[in-house]
């Protein structure tokens, strides 16, 4: 027969320290993603620019 000497423990077993068990569990929240339009017209000038400087150092 097992028995479990260990006692029941309501606090969060993955923080050993005592002043971490009594802190409350650390919830987990959805992030929303954010659409950043800024990035995507950026990447093209840079795309834009290197493709016309990479041309114009061959053919110039």
């Amino acid at each position: 027969m097992l028995v479990m000497k260990r006692r029941l423990v309501l606090s969060n077993e993955a923080a050993r320290h005592p002043f971490r068990q009594r802190l409350p569990r650390p919830s987990m929240q959805a992030i929303e993603a954010v659409r950043d339009d800024r990035h995507d017209l950026r990447l093209f000038a840079v795309s834009f620019t290197a493709f016309f400087v990479a041309i114009y150092g061959l053919f110039g």
